[in-house]
């Protein structure tokens, strides 16, 4: 397996919150992430702005309901 490098990590990374990894991709960055303190952190921050992303996303389509209802 070969060990990628921090730029092909953080890559993958972003990758994956869009669309499944393949299993290489998958094994290689899982791999790089036990090996790579600064990308597991990295990895976090990514998980943690994907995550408020998805909540402001939840909360704008329930506002905009909210909206619509009212004005019915």
């Amino acid at each position: 397996m070969k060990m990628l490098m921090c730029r092909e990590a953080t890559r993958l990374m972003s990758k994956r919150l869009d669309a499944p990894l393949g299993l290489q991709e998958k094994m290689t960055l899982r791999f790089h992430l036990a090996m790579c303190g600064a990308c597991r952190q990295c990895n976090k921050q990514f998980q943690l702005m994907h995550e408020a992303g998805s909540l402001v996303e939840a909360h704008a389509r329930v506002a905009s309901f909210d909206a619509d209802s009212d004005s019915r």
